[in-house]
């Protein structure tokens, strides 16, 4: 059986729910997958899986250091497998050229080119964030491109969760062609 390892990071939560909702895509249709938070696991052995998604945040113009290091370590492993990336970003919600930028600079820091990369929206959770946070996160959208809220008294969640999946079934489908589907049952 296809065994896939979705590994990521987080800082308030929206890529383990990206991550996590990839896994249901995947497991809907019958591929074993472990979705493993990489600041808190130990260094998975890559050659028990046999796809990796690897997905970072975007905090301070960069991507989690750890999620960094977990690629640039395993750089063998993921450009020998089937792999991709996905980045959460609100430039993601309006501003590609900054995303596609902060993937440039991951994909340079990293030495790893994944094949197929993802960009997903993020969240604004201002009920989470501390006035310090929620102050300088409202000034960061005032400055920004695209359509961010400055609403504090709710948070605001851009994830475009159709598109999460489309990505989770597109690389599902080029690591299991249909033809092969149909021959093995």
């Amino acid at each position: 059986m296809t065994k896939i390892l979705i590994g990521y990071g987080t800082t308030e939560g929206q890529t383990a729910r990206i991550a996590q909702r990839l896994a249901q895509v995947i497991r809907s249709r019958g591929v074993e997958v472990q979705v493993m938070d990489l600041k808190r696991s130990s260094d998975p052995d890559l050659d028990t899986y046999d796809a990796v998604i690897i997905g970072g945040s975007i905090h301070m113009g960069k991507h989690e250091d750890y999620v960094c290091d977990f690629s640039r370590q395993n750089r063998a492993a993921l450009e020998r497998l089937p792999a991709a990336f996905f980045s959460v970003s609100l430039a993601a919600h309006g501003d590609m050229a900054n995303a596609e930028a902060y993937v440039a600079n991951f994909e340079r820091e990293t030495g790893w080119r994944p094949s197929r990369v993802g960009f997903f929206s993020g969240a604004l959770l201002y009920r989470q964030y501390g006035f310090l946070k929620r102050s300088m996160m409202k000034r960061i959208v005032r400055s920004k491109p695209g359509n961010l809220s400055t609403d504090t008294s709710c948070d605001h969640e851009y994830t475009d969760w159709d598109e999460v999946e489309r990505f989770g079934a597109d690389f599902l489908a080029r690591l299991v062609p249909k033809d092969a589907a149909k021959i093995s049952g």
